[in-house]
């Protein structure tokens, strides 16, 4: 029976071995999808997959409502809906934004 430090070094020597023969089948396989790609006249954006659903909104106006607080240190805003922001504090009158 083979000891632990055995074991080991074969271990070591498979997993070399391994990581060897992983590179040579990957250097193969791009090289045929590239082939492939060439072949029927694709691009990238034709295999990324395409986002479903409605295009994102910015950040910034996510809500589509006018900001109703403003953080005078930062100029950051919130419109009054979803979650308030730590810098509103209890006090929200004294970060109302005059009509």
């Amino acid at each position: 029976m083979a000891t632990y430090k055995q074991l080991l070094a074969e271990k070591e020597k498979l997993e070399a071995q391994l990581e060897e023969v992983r590179r040579n089948e990957i250097s193969d396989v791009i090289a045929q999808i590239q082939g492939l790609m060439e072949e029927y006249g694709l691009t990238i954006e034709d295999l990324a997959p395409r986002r479903r659903g409605r295009p994102r909104k910015n950040p910034a106006s996510a809500s589509g409502l006018p900001p109703k607080y403003r953080d005078p240190k930062t100029g950051k805003t919130w419109s009054g809906r979803g979650r308030a922001p730590a810098w509103l504090g209890k006090n929200r009158d004294k970060f109302l934004i005059a009509e």
